[in-house]
């Protein structure tokens, strides 16, 4: 099994360049199976990548990279099930429902994997579905949506969720009439779809609201889009030029896609320059403690609550940070401890008593972001850090390694 060895303590210095993002590649991609000849550009070298590549494979479509850019030909495109060997790879698997169900009126696949963080029901999805004609059955993990056709509907979310406005909106845009979104989730990856599917003809308005209308059309040709540079994984890198930087340039990125980590950022007194595309990052002494709720877009990111309570372990005093998104996405909070943090969990908040003194030890990775809490937690920690069963950071980070060495960190990847 691959880990990582962090020697920590180390200045960072010169310029990170940020990949395209995860959450909104892992949508672009199944999406793409609604159209033709596509192109999606920027594409970032991870695992849920190859994991959605798996599954076009399957389904007998034809891809190519050339540099970063994934040529996509549905020509040949067969409509199968997708079992639990494709399906528990990654979350966003469950994009191929609203995709299948768009093209062929019917789908059958297994309940996604992902990151073990807590309760992240689709039932949205399936709600929504459902009112556009769809009928939905199951037998454990393996579910069945059929449609004789699907009909423009007008669907209320509960929740701003992510996953179940993509999904909708996937099945809508080759449905007859019109569907609305009411409650619709904002951020900027549900924007750079939308972008991707009117660009291939698709008729959706909307973008960046909390209401998104579709109007259904008989097809889709072609498209091209380029992927939005990667929100969290900036965030990630500018925590960590906040914590060990010197003049450390975090490029291509989108600094109105992170106003709300920027304010806390403030607050803290961190040091940092906004430029177009970019934030020149330098290490203070001191940081003032601080009060962080996660909430949807553009509230604070939960993809960030756990690389920041890696910060937080530097204020003079206590914070502490509410998770109002997910209930079990604490569990870097174990290995933070074992490393010398003191960090109280209460529910969903926890509390976080600085400064503290990091030092290297055995960790695990549990889930994604917790990851990049430990790799954080290991730069700045006195002494070697082992990091164990990365291949969650993996599934979101491309180039890690290579990013942080190319500034001056010491680690490298081991294999057993």
């Amino acid at each position: 099994m691959d880990k990582i060895k962090v020697i920590g303590e180390q200045t960072l210095s010169g310029k990170i360049y940020i990949s395209g993002s995860k959450n909104s590649v892992v949508s672009l991609i199944p999406a793409a199976i609604l159209s033709n000849k596509v192109i999606i550009e920027e594409v970032p070298k991870i695992s849920d990548v190859s994991s959605l590549e798996e599954i076009l494979k399957y389904l007998n479509v034809d891809l190519k990279f050339e540099g970063s850019s994934l040529h996509i030909d549905t020509s040949n495109m067969v409509n199968k099930d997708i079992t639990n060997e494709y399906s528990t790879k990654l979350r966003a698997s469950y994009y191929f429902m609203g995709a299948l169900l768009g093209k062929y009126k019917k789908v059958v696949i297994s309940l996604p994997g992902g990151c073990s963080i807590g309760k992240r029901s689709f039932d949205f999805h399936l709600n929504g579905f459902e009112k556009m004609g769809a009928r939905v059955s199951n037998v454990g993990d393996l579910y069945t949506i059929t449609a004789d056709k699907l009909m423009g509907a007008d669907i209320r979310l509960p929740f701003p969720s992510v996953g179940a406005t993509v999904n909708i909106m996937l099945a809508a845009v080759l449905a007859e009439g019109r569907t609305t979104i009411d409650n619709a989730a904002t951020e900027p990856e549900i924007g750079n779809l939308i972008e991707f599917l009117n660009n291939a003809g698709a008729k959706i308005e909307g973008k960046d609201t909390s209401k998104i209308v579709i109007n259904g059309v008989d097809k889709l040709n072609g498209g091209k889009i380029q992927v939005i540079p990667d929100r969290i994984e900036a965030g990630t890198y500018i925590l960590a030029g906040i914590m060990n930087g010197k003049n450390l340039e975090i490029c291509n990125i989108r600094p109105d896609h992170l106003t709300s980590f920027f304010d806390k950022l403030r607050q803290m007194g961190a040091n940092f320059e906004i430029r177009k595309d970019s934030v020149i990052t330098n290490k203070v002494e001191h940081l003032k403690p601080i009060d962080v709720e996660t909430a949807v877009y553009p509230g604070f990111p939960t993809d960030l609550q756990q690389p920041i309570t890696t910060l937080l372990l530097m204020a003079d005093g206590v914070s502490t940070l509410k998770e109002t998104i997910y209930e079990n996405r604490f569990q870097n909070t174990k290995y933070l401890n074992e490393m010398g943090a003191n960090i109280v969990i209460n529910e969903d908040t926890i509390t976080v008593y600085g400064p503290t003194k990091l030092s290297g030890k055995l960790v695990k990775t549990s889930d994604l972001r917790a990851g990049a809490a430990l790799i954080l937690a290991a730069l700045s920690a006195h002494g070697e850090t082992t990091i164990t069963d990365i291949k969650h950071l993996l599934r979101g980070y491309s180039d890690l390694i290579q990013k942080l060495t190319n500034v001056g960190a010491k680690m490298w990847l081991e294999s057993e």
